[in-house]
């Protein structure tokens, strides 16, 4: 199983003792079904729809109903992932699907939450969901490029699937709509995804283009031990901005019937994560650029 992890620095408690074990089983099962990861991302994607119909309804039981579905479908998210490095089918469709899977799944469970507050809240909780929406998806998207970034230092481009602009740009020139009409919009997505990540972090971005300019693309094995010390330490921030922590934080809402804490639970602590880790991050990076600046 340990094989089909990313890595062991970012993998969080309840993703290695819960659902790496139970999406590894399934992507055995998957493997000798011939079924591809990127089908296993679909049906996740239906799935975790379901699930967040299931919270329109002021119902217990359908809601926990709704719950056990979200926990199916994210136990599908990972085993997509795992079949993928488990059989070496890994495509920039893929990234880009399984990227999209939680965010659709968010999508319908804000609606979901939306509909079924109105009649108390009016069109006022829309507005609540639209802010907290937009916070939900920077949060997701900057967890996402830390922990790749922290692969990429550890395990090398191979190991990594962290993007750059540059190179989607380069690319989504190439295609042609006549050719590559549903690729075409696909890579234009990904790439204004991957420009949101980069605007967040230019002090990553300037000490990145230092290394490459001092190394040549090949990092020292000092600079990577020196740079997984301090972007360790942020993993568990970023692991929690992912799915774990807020859907906990989702179910103690739902469970006690005030859905609308939910959105105030991203909106107040969860913010307040992302903030912390996009500082300390920009920080430490910019310590980093000095120093290969100051360094012949």
């Amino acid at each position: 199983m340990e094989s089909t992890l990313k890595s062991m620095d970012t993998e969080e408690f309840i993703d290695l003792h819960f659902y790496r074990p139970v999406g590894y089983r399934w992507a055995l099962f998957f493997n000798r079904l011939g079924v591809s990861p990127n089908t296993v991302t679909v049906i996740s994607i239906v799935i975790g729809i379901a699930a967040g119909i299931c919270f329109y309804f002021p119902n217990l039981k359908v809601n926990i109903f709704g719950m056990l579905l979200l926990v199916w479908a994210n136990s599908y998210d990972s085993a997509d992932g795992q079949l993928a490095r488990m059989t070496g089918r890994k495509t920039p469709l893929g990234r880009i699907l399984d990227g999209a899977s939680g965010e659709i799944w968010f999508v319908t469970i804000y609606a979901a939450i939306c509909f079924r507050l109105m009649p108390l809240w009016s069109w006022w909780i829309w507005l609540l969901a639209a802010v907290t929406g937009f916070c939900h998806s920077k949060q997701a998207a900057m967890a996402d490029y830390y922990r790749n970034i922290h692969l990429h230092f550890l395990k090398g481009e191979s190991g990594s699937e962290l993007s750059d602009t540059s190179v989607l740009k380069e690319n989504y020139r190439k295609l042609t709509w006549k050719r590559d009409g549903i690729r075409k919009p696909v890579e234009y997505f990904y790439l204004q995804y991957t420009a949101g990540q980069e605007a967040w972090a230019p002090g990553f971005r300037r000490m990145a283009e230092l290394l490459r300019e001092k190394y040549r693309g090949e990092i020292p094995a000092h600079f990577r031990k020196a740079f997984r010390k301090k972007s360790l330490p942020l993993m568990k921030y970023a692991n929690m901005l992912s799915f774990n922590t807020r859907v906990l934080a989702l179910f103690i809402a739902l469970l006690t019937d005030m859905p609308w804490l939910y959105f105030v639970f991203e909106l107040t602590v969860l913010n307040v994560m992302l903030a912390y880790m996009v500082f300390t991050h920009e920080r430490f990076c910019a310590v980093f650029g000095k120093q290969l600046s100051s360094r012949p």
